[in-house]
Protein backbone atom coordinates (compact mmCIF):
# COMPACT_ATOMS: atom_id res chain seq x y z
CA UNK A 1 0.00 0.00 0.00
CA UNK A 2 2.84 2.04 -0.53
CA UNK A 3 1.57 3.38 -3.95
CA UNK A 4 1.82 7.08 -4.34
CA UNK A 5 -0.97 9.26 -5.59
CA UNK A 6 1.06 10.64 -8.95
CA UNK A 7 1.72 6.45 -9.57
CA UNK A 8 -1.82 6.03 -9.39
CA UNK A 9 -2.83 9.02 -11.51
CA UNK A 10 -0.10 7.78 -14.31
CA UNK A 11 -0.19 4.06 -14.25
CA UNK A 12 -3.95 3.68 -13.66
CA UNK A 13 -5.80 3.09 -16.51
CA UNK A 14 -8.76 5.76 -16.95
CA UNK A 15 -11.16 2.92 -17.70
CA UNK A 16 -10.16 1.49 -14.34
CA UNK A 17 -10.37 4.59 -11.75
CA UNK A 18 -13.51 4.22 -9.92
CA UNK A 19 -13.91 8.27 -9.86
CA UNK A 20 -12.53 10.32 -12.45
CA UNK A 21 -11.38 13.81 -12.24
CA UNK A 22 -14.88 14.71 -13.70
CA UNK A 23 -16.78 12.40 -11.33
CA UNK A 24 -15.08 13.47 -8.71
CA UNK A 25 -16.25 17.82 -9.81
CA UNK A 26 -19.65 16.56 -9.99
CA UNK A 27 -19.88 15.16 -6.61
CA UNK A 28 -18.06 17.89 -4.83
CA UNK A 29 -19.01 21.24 -6.86
CA UNK A 30 -22.96 20.47 -5.70
CA UNK A 31 -21.80 20.06 -1.81
CA UNK A 32 -19.70 23.21 -2.10
CA UNK A 33 -22.83 25.03 -3.49
CA UNK A 34 -24.56 22.85 -0.82
CA UNK A 35 -22.07 24.24 2.13
CA UNK A 36 -22.29 27.90 1.14
CA UNK A 37 -25.97 28.07 1.14
CA UNK A 38 -25.97 26.69 4.73
CA UNK A 39 -23.67 29.29 5.56
CA UNK A 40 -25.42 32.14 4.14
CA UNK A 41 -28.04 30.81 5.98
CA UNK A 42 -26.87 31.09 8.86
CA UNK A 43 -24.79 34.57 8.77
CA UNK A 44 -28.30 35.82 7.70
CA UNK A 45 -29.98 34.13 10.06
CA UNK A 46 -27.34 35.85 13.23
CA UNK A 47 -27.32 39.50 11.39
CA UNK A 48 -31.38 39.30 11.20
CA UNK A 49 -31.70 38.43 15.28
CA UNK A 50 -28.85 40.82 15.82
CA UNK A 51 -31.58 43.24 15.30
CA UNK A 52 -33.51 42.28 18.13
CA UNK A 53 -30.86 43.13 20.22
CA UNK A 54 -27.08 40.92 21.87
CA UNK A 55 -29.37 39.37 24.13
CA UNK A 56 -30.86 37.33 21.05
CA UNK A 57 -27.68 36.55 19.38
CA UNK A 58 -26.52 35.07 22.46
CA UNK A 59 -29.55 32.92 22.94
CA UNK A 60 -29.44 31.43 19.76
CA UNK A 61 -25.78 31.10 19.83
CA UNK A 62 -25.92 29.34 22.71
CA UNK A 63 -29.33 26.97 22.17
CA UNK A 64 -27.46 26.29 18.55
CA UNK A 65 -24.75 24.91 21.02
CA UNK A 66 -27.39 22.30 22.03
CA UNK A 67 -29.15 21.73 19.20
CA UNK A 68 -25.80 20.80 17.48
CA UNK A 69 -25.29 18.18 19.44
CA UNK A 70 -28.54 16.03 18.35
CA UNK A 71 -28.04 17.47 15.20
CA UNK A 72 -24.51 15.69 14.65
CA UNK A 73 -26.27 12.68 16.51
CA UNK A 74 -28.33 11.86 13.49
CA UNK A 75 -25.57 13.14 11.08
CA UNK A 76 -23.97 10.48 12.32
CA UNK A 77 -26.57 8.03 12.18
CA UNK A 78 -26.86 9.42 8.47
CA UNK A 79 -23.37 8.93 7.65
CA UNK A 80 -23.28 5.16 8.36
CA UNK A 81 -26.01 4.42 6.22
CA UNK A 82 -24.04 6.47 3.61
CA UNK A 83 -21.31 4.05 4.77
CA UNK A 84 -22.88 0.60 4.24
CA UNK A 85 -25.20 2.17 0.95
CA UNK A 86 -21.74 3.18 -0.18
CA UNK A 87 -20.24 -0.15 0.27
CA UNK A 88 -22.99 -2.38 -1.45
CA UNK A 89 -22.64 -0.18 -4.44
CA UNK A 90 -19.46 -0.49 -4.80
CA UNK A 91 -20.16 -4.22 -4.25
CA UNK A 92 -22.91 -4.24 -6.98
CA UNK A 93 -25.16 -5.19 -4.62
CA UNK A 94 -28.27 -3.11 -5.40
CA UNK A 95 -30.72 -5.50 -3.45
CA UNK A 96 -28.78 -5.00 -0.41
CA UNK A 97 -28.11 -1.04 -0.87
CA UNK A 98 -32.59 -0.66 -1.11
CA UNK A 99 -32.79 -2.49 2.14
CA UNK A 100 -30.35 -0.50 3.94
CA UNK A 101 -31.42 3.01 2.28
CA UNK A 102 -34.79 1.88 2.94
CA UNK A 103 -33.98 1.22 6.57
CA UNK A 104 -31.46 4.22 7.15
CA UNK A 105 -34.94 6.14 6.78
CA UNK A 106 -36.73 4.29 9.17
CA UNK A 107 -34.11 4.59 12.15
CA UNK A 108 -32.98 8.13 11.35
CA UNK A 109 -36.82 9.53 11.42
CA UNK A 110 -37.42 7.24 14.54
CA UNK A 111 -33.96 8.90 16.00
CA UNK A 112 -35.22 12.52 15.72
CA UNK A 113 -38.69 11.66 16.86
CA UNK A 114 -37.23 10.12 19.79
CA UNK A 115 -34.67 13.23 19.88
CA UNK A 116 -37.08 15.62 20.19
CA UNK A 117 -39.68 14.02 22.42
CA UNK A 118 -36.58 13.88 25.04
CA UNK A 119 -35.58 17.67 24.45
CA UNK A 120 -39.09 18.34 24.84
CA UNK A 121 -39.24 17.13 28.12
CA UNK A 122 -36.00 18.26 29.35
CA UNK A 123 -35.39 21.53 27.92
CA UNK A 124 -35.56 23.93 30.48
CA UNK A 125 -33.03 21.45 33.09
CA UNK A 126 -30.81 20.97 30.12
CA UNK A 127 -30.83 25.21 29.52
CA UNK A 128 -30.48 25.68 33.21
CA UNK A 129 -27.69 22.96 33.66
CA UNK A 130 -25.64 24.33 31.01
CA UNK A 131 -26.41 27.98 31.08
CA UNK A 132 -27.95 28.80 34.19
CA UNK A 133 -25.57 31.41 34.80
CA UNK A 134 -26.62 33.86 31.96
CA UNK A 135 -28.90 37.04 32.11
CA UNK A 136 -32.55 36.83 32.28
CA UNK A 137 -32.92 38.28 28.92
CA UNK A 138 -31.05 36.07 27.40
CA UNK A 139 -32.36 32.72 28.80
CA UNK A 140 -35.46 33.74 27.50
CA UNK A 141 -34.23 34.02 24.50
CA UNK A 142 -32.88 30.64 24.60
CA UNK A 143 -36.22 28.94 25.78
CA UNK A 144 -38.20 30.32 22.85
CA UNK A 145 -35.48 29.44 20.28
CA UNK A 146 -35.04 25.94 21.64
CA UNK A 147 -39.00 25.26 21.59
CA UNK A 148 -39.69 25.77 18.34
CA UNK A 149 -36.11 24.02 16.68
CA UNK A 150 -36.76 21.66 18.55
CA UNK A 151 -40.15 20.19 16.96
CA UNK A 152 -37.62 20.39 13.53
CA UNK A 153 -35.53 17.16 15.30
CA UNK A 154 -37.78 14.30 13.47
CA UNK A 155 -37.94 15.67 10.39
CA UNK A 156 -34.18 16.78 10.13
CA UNK A 157 -33.50 12.75 10.64
CA UNK A 158 -35.67 12.00 7.49
CA UNK A 159 -33.74 14.40 6.01
CA UNK A 160 -30.70 13.81 6.62
CA UNK A 161 -30.89 10.19 5.87
CA UNK A 162 -32.57 10.88 2.67
CA UNK A 163 -29.44 13.48 1.68
CA UNK A 164 -26.95 10.72 3.02
CA UNK A 165 -28.50 8.50 0.12
CA UNK A 166 -28.30 10.52 -2.59
CA UNK A 167 -24.44 11.19 -1.61
CA UNK A 168 -24.20 7.37 -1.98
CA UNK A 169 -25.43 7.83 -5.50
CA UNK A 170 -23.21 10.36 -6.14
CA UNK A 171 -26.29 12.40 -7.03
CA UNK A 172 -25.14 15.75 -5.06
CA UNK A 173 -27.03 17.72 -7.69
CA UNK A 174 -30.47 16.30 -5.82
CA UNK A 175 -29.52 17.39 -2.56
CA UNK A 176 -27.78 20.88 -3.60
CA UNK A 177 -31.76 21.47 -5.32
CA UNK A 178 -33.72 20.50 -2.67
CA UNK A 179 -31.20 22.73 0.00
CA UNK A 180 -31.89 25.58 -1.93
CA UNK A 181 -35.34 25.09 -1.77
CA UNK A 182 -34.70 24.80 1.84
CA UNK A 183 -32.91 27.57 2.00
CA UNK A 184 -34.79 30.05 0.53
CA UNK A 185 -37.71 28.87 2.37
CA UNK A 186 -35.98 29.93 5.47
CA UNK A 187 -34.86 33.12 4.38
CA UNK A 188 -37.88 34.10 3.32
CA UNK A 189 -39.63 33.50 6.39
CA UNK A 190 -36.85 35.09 8.46
CA UNK A 191 -37.18 38.06 6.39
CA UNK A 192 -41.68 38.09 7.49
CA UNK A 193 -40.80 36.81 11.34
CA UNK A 194 -38.00 39.26 12.14
CA UNK A 195 -38.63 42.89 10.23
CA UNK A 196 -42.50 42.39 9.21
CA UNK A 197 -44.15 40.58 12.43
CA UNK A 198 -41.14 41.46 14.69
CA UNK A 199 -40.95 38.26 16.33
CA UNK A 200 -37.99 38.64 17.44
CA UNK A 201 -36.10 35.35 18.12
CA UNK A 202 -39.12 33.06 17.52
CA UNK A 203 -38.91 34.80 13.63
CA UNK A 204 -36.10 32.68 12.82
CA UNK A 205 -37.17 29.72 14.78
CA UNK A 206 -40.55 29.25 12.96
CA UNK A 207 -38.71 29.23 9.38
CA UNK A 208 -36.09 26.92 10.34
CA UNK A 209 -38.63 24.41 11.43
CA UNK A 210 -41.30 24.82 8.23
CA UNK A 211 -38.05 24.73 5.78
CA UNK A 212 -36.72 21.32 7.45
CA UNK A 213 -40.55 20.28 7.36
CA UNK A 214 -40.78 20.93 3.97
CA UNK A 215 -37.22 19.49 2.95
CA UNK A 216 -38.06 16.49 5.15
CA UNK A 217 -40.92 15.49 2.64
CA UNK A 218 -39.56 16.61 -0.81
CA UNK A 219 -36.37 14.73 -0.34
CA UNK A 220 -38.31 11.42 0.81
CA UNK A 221 -40.56 11.50 -1.86
CA UNK A 222 -37.35 11.28 -4.58
CA UNK A 223 -35.78 8.45 -2.80
CA UNK A 224 -39.09 6.91 -4.05
CA UNK A 225 -38.44 7.36 -7.55
CA UNK A 226 -37.68 4.38 -9.29
CA UNK A 227 -34.05 3.54 -11.67
CA UNK A 228 -32.15 5.13 -9.35
CA UNK A 229 -29.07 3.12 -8.63
CA UNK A 230 -30.65 3.24 -5.03
CA UNK A 231 -34.57 3.33 -4.49
CA UNK A 232 -36.28 3.40 -1.17
CA UNK A 233 -38.96 1.05 -0.86
CA UNK A 234 -41.70 1.63 1.64
CA UNK A 235 -42.27 -1.95 2.61
CA UNK A 236 -38.89 -2.33 3.87
CA UNK A 237 -39.20 1.50 5.47
CA UNK A 238 -42.15 0.49 7.46
CA UNK A 239 -40.67 -3.06 8.60
CA UNK A 240 -38.09 -3.22 11.15
CA UNK A 241 -35.25 -5.35 9.72
CA UNK A 242 -32.83 -6.45 12.32
CA UNK A 243 -29.90 -7.91 9.98
CA UNK A 244 -29.34 -4.73 7.82
CA UNK A 245 -30.00 -2.28 11.25
CA UNK A 246 -26.58 -4.14 13.31
CA UNK A 247 -25.03 -3.59 10.43
CA UNK A 248 -25.90 0.46 9.96
CA UNK A 249 -25.72 0.84 14.13
CA UNK A 250 -22.38 -1.43 13.84
CA UNK A 251 -21.16 1.95 11.78
CA UNK A 252 -23.89 4.58 13.10
CA UNK A 253 -23.54 3.96 17.34
CA UNK A 254 -19.68 4.70 17.49
CA UNK A 255 -19.63 7.43 14.98
CA UNK A 256 -22.35 8.98 17.12
CA UNK A 257 -21.23 8.39 20.48
CA UNK A 258 -18.39 10.08 19.07
CA UNK A 259 -19.49 13.42 17.71
CA UNK A 260 -21.86 13.41 20.42
CA UNK A 261 -19.30 13.38 22.73
CA UNK A 262 -17.38 15.77 20.61
CA UNK A 263 -20.15 18.22 20.68
CA UNK A 264 -21.10 17.54 24.32
CA UNK A 265 -17.82 18.73 24.83
CA UNK A 266 -18.57 21.92 22.62
CA UNK A 267 -21.71 22.80 24.68
CA UNK A 268 -19.60 22.33 27.99
CA UNK A 269 -17.09 24.85 26.73
CA UNK A 270 -19.82 26.66 25.66
CA UNK A 271 -21.17 26.85 29.32
CA UNK A 272 -17.72 28.00 30.28
CA UNK A 273 -17.90 31.01 27.23
CA UNK A 274 -20.94 31.80 29.22
CA UNK A 275 -19.36 32.47 32.07
CA UNK A 276 -17.51 35.12 30.54
CA UNK A 277 -20.11 37.77 29.86
CA UNK A 278 -22.40 38.58 27.39
CA UNK A 279 -20.06 40.64 25.05
CA UNK A 280 -17.66 37.21 24.28
CA UNK A 281 -20.64 35.56 24.32
CA UNK A 282 -22.05 37.45 21.29
CA UNK A 283 -18.75 37.38 19.44
CA UNK A 284 -18.91 33.61 19.93
CA UNK A 285 -21.76 33.44 18.79
CA UNK A 286 -21.00 35.81 15.84
CA UNK A 287 -17.37 34.08 14.92
CA UNK A 288 -19.20 30.92 14.79
CA UNK A 289 -21.21 32.01 12.08
CA UNK A 290 -18.27 33.00 9.97
CA UNK A 291 -15.72 30.91 10.67
CA UNK A 292 -17.31 28.53 8.34
CA UNK A 293 -16.00 30.21 5.34
CA UNK A 294 -12.70 28.98 5.31
CA UNK A 295 -13.42 25.40 5.47
CA UNK A 296 -16.30 25.41 3.10
CA UNK A 297 -14.60 23.10 1.22
CA UNK A 298 -13.32 21.37 3.71
CA UNK A 299 -16.70 20.40 5.03
CA UNK A 300 -18.41 19.41 0.94
CA UNK A 301 -15.21 16.89 0.86
CA UNK A 302 -16.25 15.74 4.41
CA UNK A 303 -19.43 14.30 3.08
CA UNK A 304 -17.65 13.01 -0.64
CA UNK A 305 -15.13 11.23 1.15
CA UNK A 306 -17.53 9.35 2.32
CA UNK A 307 -18.72 8.07 -0.85
CA UNK A 308 -15.74 7.70 -2.55
CA UNK A 309 -13.87 5.77 -0.50
CA UNK A 310 -16.78 3.94 0.75
CA UNK A 311 -17.14 2.30 -3.00
CA UNK A 312 -13.72 1.51 -3.38
CA UNK A 313 -13.72 -0.31 -0.24
CA UNK A 314 -17.18 -1.87 -1.16
CA UNK A 315 -15.48 -2.52 -4.29
CA UNK A 316 -11.86 -4.14 -2.60
CA UNK A 317 -10.25 -1.25 -4.15
CA UNK A 318 -8.06 -0.59 -1.62
CA UNK A 319 -5.10 1.35 -3.40
CA UNK A 320 -7.54 3.71 -5.06
CA UNK A 321 -8.90 4.45 -1.45
CA UNK A 322 -5.79 5.45 -0.09
CA UNK A 323 -5.14 7.46 -3.18
CA UNK A 324 -8.41 9.18 -3.30
CA UNK A 325 -8.20 10.05 -0.27
CA UNK A 326 -4.53 11.96 -0.31
CA UNK A 327 -6.16 13.65 -3.57
CA UNK A 328 -9.25 14.95 -1.46
CA UNK A 329 -6.77 15.96 1.24
CA UNK A 330 -4.85 18.07 -1.16
CA UNK A 331 -7.60 20.24 -2.47
CA UNK A 332 -9.00 20.72 0.96
CA UNK A 333 -5.69 22.48 1.81
CA UNK A 334 -5.17 24.32 -1.52
CA UNK A 335 -8.88 25.65 -0.54
CA UNK A 336 -8.56 26.42 2.88
CA UNK A 337 -5.58 28.16 2.36
CA UNK A 338 -7.18 30.86 -0.40
CA UNK A 339 -10.48 30.76 1.50
CA UNK A 340 -8.90 32.23 4.78
CA UNK A 341 -6.85 34.21 2.60
CA UNK A 342 -10.52 35.89 1.35
CA UNK A 343 -11.79 36.30 4.76
CA UNK A 344 -8.67 38.08 6.03
CA UNK A 345 -9.16 40.40 3.40
CA UNK A 346 -12.64 41.08 3.60
CA UNK A 347 -13.37 40.58 7.07
CA UNK A 348 -13.82 43.99 8.23
CA UNK A 349 -16.85 44.52 5.50
CA UNK A 350 -18.45 41.04 6.81
CA UNK A 351 -18.47 41.80 10.74
CA UNK A 352 -19.80 45.64 9.48
CA UNK A 353 -23.07 43.81 8.38
CA UNK A 354 -23.99 42.84 12.44
CA UNK A 355 -25.88 45.24 14.59
CA UNK A 356 -22.71 44.87 17.44
CA UNK A 357 -20.65 46.82 20.15
CA UNK A 358 -17.31 48.05 18.75
CA UNK A 359 -16.04 45.73 21.94
CA UNK A 360 -17.94 42.69 20.02
CA UNK A 361 -16.51 43.87 16.64
CA UNK A 362 -12.64 43.73 18.15
CA UNK A 363 -13.25 40.60 19.73
CA UNK A 364 -15.00 38.84 16.86
CA UNK A 365 -12.56 39.94 14.47
CA UNK A 366 -9.54 38.42 16.22
CA UNK A 367 -11.33 35.07 16.89
CA UNK A 368 -11.66 34.53 13.22
CA UNK A 369 -8.22 35.61 12.40
CA UNK A 370 -7.35 32.49 15.12
CA UNK A 371 -9.85 30.16 13.60
CA UNK A 372 -8.41 30.32 10.41
CA UNK A 373 -4.91 30.15 11.31
CA UNK A 374 -5.53 27.03 12.87
CA UNK A 375 -8.37 25.70 9.98
CA UNK A 376 -5.32 25.77 7.53
CA UNK A 377 -2.97 24.00 9.58
CA UNK A 378 -4.76 21.05 10.77
CA UNK A 379 -8.69 21.22 9.71
CA UNK A 380 -8.18 18.53 6.66
CA UNK A 381 -5.96 16.13 9.08
CA UNK A 382 -8.90 16.39 11.72
CA UNK A 383 -11.90 15.93 9.65
CA UNK A 384 -11.52 14.96 6.38
CA UNK A 385 -9.05 12.11 7.26
CA UNK A 386 -11.20 10.88 10.13
CA UNK A 387 -14.38 10.53 7.17
CA UNK A 388 -11.88 8.74 4.82
CA UNK A 389 -10.98 5.72 8.17
CA UNK A 390 -14.97 6.21 9.03
CA UNK A 391 -15.88 5.05 5.19
CA UNK A 392 -13.76 2.05 5.20
CA UNK A 393 -15.56 0.92 8.72
CA UNK A 394 -12.87 1.87 11.09
CA UNK A 395 -15.51 3.91 13.33
CA UNK A 396 -14.00 2.44 16.84
CA UNK A 397 -10.79 3.91 16.46
CA UNK A 398 -12.31 7.11 15.37
CA UNK A 399 -14.41 6.61 18.23
CA UNK A 400 -11.94 6.44 21.32
CA UNK A 401 -9.46 9.07 19.09
CA UNK A 402 -12.45 11.34 19.17
CA UNK A 403 -13.30 10.93 22.89
CA UNK A 404 -9.83 11.28 24.26
CA UNK A 405 -9.06 14.18 22.12
CA UNK A 406 -12.48 15.97 23.47
CA UNK A 407 -12.04 15.32 27.50
CA UNK A 408 -8.11 16.26 27.56
CA UNK A 409 -7.93 18.92 24.97
CA UNK A 410 -11.11 20.25 23.90
CA UNK A 411 -12.75 20.14 27.86
CA UNK A 412 -9.46 20.13 30.18
CA UNK A 413 -7.72 22.66 28.28
CA UNK A 414 -10.82 25.42 27.92
CA UNK A 415 -11.11 24.66 31.85
CA UNK A 416 -7.21 25.43 31.74
CA UNK A 417 -6.36 28.43 29.57
CA UNK A 418 -10.07 29.65 29.99
CA UNK A 419 -10.43 30.34 33.50
CA UNK A 420 -7.50 28.61 34.82
CA UNK A 421 -5.28 30.95 33.28
CA UNK A 422 -7.39 33.49 32.98
CA UNK A 423 -7.23 33.69 29.03
CA UNK A 424 -10.87 34.02 29.01
CA UNK A 425 -12.39 33.42 25.72
CA UNK A 426 -9.15 33.51 23.71
CA UNK A 427 -8.34 30.39 25.88
CA UNK A 428 -11.39 28.38 24.76
CA UNK A 429 -10.37 28.78 20.78
CA UNK A 430 -7.16 27.49 21.54
CA UNK A 431 -8.39 24.64 23.40
CA UNK A 432 -10.04 24.08 20.18
CA UNK A 433 -6.65 23.77 18.65
CA UNK A 434 -5.56 21.68 20.85
CA UNK A 435 -8.14 19.41 20.07
CA UNK A 436 -7.13 19.58 16.00
CA UNK A 437 -4.00 19.30 16.82
CA UNK A 438 -4.48 15.52 18.85
CA UNK A 439 -6.95 14.44 16.50
CA UNK A 440 -4.90 15.03 13.84
CA UNK A 441 -1.54 12.96 14.93
CA UNK A 442 -4.10 10.11 15.96
CA UNK A 443 -5.68 9.74 12.41
CA UNK A 444 -2.03 10.03 10.58
CA UNK A 445 -0.26 7.43 12.42
CA UNK A 446 -3.66 5.15 11.52
CA UNK A 447 -3.46 6.01 8.25
CA UNK A 448 0.04 5.25 7.58
CA UNK A 449 -0.21 2.09 9.35
CA UNK A 450 -2.57 0.90 6.82
CA UNK A 451 -5.18 -0.97 9.76
CA UNK A 452 -7.87 1.31 8.94
CA UNK A 453 -8.53 -1.06 5.72
CA UNK A 454 -8.98 -3.69 7.66
CA UNK A 455 -12.37 -3.13 8.48
CA UNK A 456 -14.65 -3.28 5.85
CA UNK A 457 -18.58 -2.97 6.92
CA UNK A 458 -20.33 -5.10 4.77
Amino acid sequence: MKQTLAAFTAKTPKTTRMFTNKALGKLIVPLVVEQVLVMLIGMIDTIMVSFAGEAAISGVALVDMINNLFITVLASLATGGAVIVSQYLGSKNKVEADLGASQLILSATLAGTGIGVFCLVFRQPMLTLFYGGVEADVMEACAVYFLFTLCSFPFLGLYNAGTAIFRSMQKTGTTMVVSLFMNILNLVGNYLGVFVFQMGVAGVAIPTLVSRMAGAFLIFTLTLRPGQPVQVRCPYVLSWQGAMQRRLFRIAVPNGIENGLFMLGKVLVTSIVALFGTTQIAANGVSNSLNTIAILIVNAINLAIVTVVGQCVGARELEQARAYTKKLMKISYVATAALSLLVWAILPLLLRLYDMSEATYTLTFRLILIHNALALALHPTSFNLANAIRAAGDVRYTMWVGIASMLVFRLGCAFLFGIGLGWGIYGVWLAMGADWLGRSIAFLLRYHSGKWLRHRAI
